[in-house]
């Protein structure tokens, strides 16, 4: 019995080491790492095709980390009291599993039910006014008192405020860099409250210090937990703006706080409102505008699969034509299906190896654009 006990655990824990070599492989992106699992089963069975399909690609193998980087990891993240969420596997939040670009692990500190309530996300300008700072704690901690959970990314500015007002209802902060890594360092008292008495999640692995880069990954995460995204204040070309983006593009609710057009920082949000996000004013605003929407109804385990067409194997001719119409500018899957001619499966193959091939970029909306 405790032979087989041993054995199911080593199993499970191999099963998680090769997943994260997959993850942590520089050419596999989130949209790829579903490809490859479904086409292949399990991770070390995509490990061991890698190569072959970047070379089909017209590249180089990518360099897919070794198992003791990557136990190097589990350790790192094992001592900062954290756990991994898997995509696919029990206890991935249903609600991020649903979008195209969820991430295939996340590193998580705290309570991870408060997602299986309903999720809103609270976002807006670092360099907040005192007035949108003291509503957006008082709508932290009104929708909390609701049993909703409100999430944002711990900037300075409002997700501090929505934060702090949440932190006795529940509150999600998701970081942009590793687990450990406090950001902004005036907010490492912050950050560990949310970890003991709300849930701090991350998708960069632990030591990753917080780049540019890494801002947008952490705001399609905010987007993609929550049902809703009010955005309080906010420039026109914000990231508030850019959560506000993910969550229109993944059929949430955007809700905005007006403000005064005298002041350039309710510019963003006055824009939304005119391009047709809801206008709130009170946490009963944000319940009316969510409540016909029930989070969690309806939406199964994730199977972690990829939602395209089944794979299909293709050809020089097939590569040739697919890598003809690509080219600097992005352009819509879709769109390559309909002037190519060839399967919607033939298509996928062929981006698949282009990335694999370090060839390949993505980008938000199904479009893609050589690399």
């Amino acid at each position: 019995m405790h032979a087989r006990v041993a054995e199911a655990t080593g199993g499970v824990r191999e099963d998680r080491i090769a997943r994260l070599r997959l993850i942590r492989t520089a050419t596999v992106g989130p949209v790829t790492y579903r490809q490859l699992l479904a086409r292949f089963g399990d991770a070390a069975a995509a490990l061991a095709a890698v190569p072959d399909l970047a070379r089909r690609g017209g590249g180089k193998p990518p360099a897919v980390p070794p198992a003791g980087a990557i136990e190097r990891e589990v350790e790192a993240v094992e001592a900062a009291d954290a756990r991994y969420l898997f995509l696919g596997l029990p206890g991935y939040p249903a609600a991020l599993a649903e979008i195209q670009t969820a991430p295939p692990a996340l590193i998580v500190r705290g309570d991870r039910a408060l997602v299986d309530r309903p999720v809103v996300a609270i976002v807006g300008a670092r360099n907040a006014s005192a007035a949108a700072c003291r509503f957006a704690r008082g709508l932290g901690h009104d929708l909390g008192a609701r049993g909703v959970t409100v999430a944002s990314g711990l900037a300075r500015g409002i997700d501090t405020a929505a934060h702090m007002g949440a932190l006795d209802g529940g509150t999600v902060a998701v970081i942009a860099g590793g687990i450990d890594i406090v950001y902004p360092p005036e907010n490492a008292e912050l950050q560990e409250q949310v970890a003991r008495r709300g849930l701090l999640v991350a998708e960069q692995p632990p030591g990753t210090e917080p780049r540019a880069r890494h801002f947008p990954y952490r705001n399609r995460i905010i987007a993609g937990l929550a049902q809703a995204v009010v955005v309080v204040e906010a420039a026109p070309k914000s990231g508030s703006l850019i959560t506000a983006r993910h969550a229109a593009d993944y059929g949430r609710e955007v809700l905005a706080v007006p403000g005064s057009p005298l002041d350039p920082r309710a510019q963003g949000c006055n824009q939304l409102i005119r391009d047709g996000a809801t206008l709130i004013q009170t946490a009963d605003d944000v319940m009316e505008a969510v409540r016909p929407i029930d989070p969690r109804g309806g939406i199964a385990e994730p199977a972690g699969g990829w939602s395209g067409p089944r794979a299909a194997d293709a050809d020089d001719r097939d590569r040739a034509v697919v890598t003809g119409l690509l080219g600097p500018a992005a352009v819509p899957v879709d769109e390559i299906v309909r002037q190519s001619g060839r399967p919607p499966a033939i298509v996928q193959t062929v981006l698949l190896e282009l990335e694999l091939a370090g060839r390949l970029d993505r980008h938000a909306g199904g479009q893609v654009s050589l690399a």
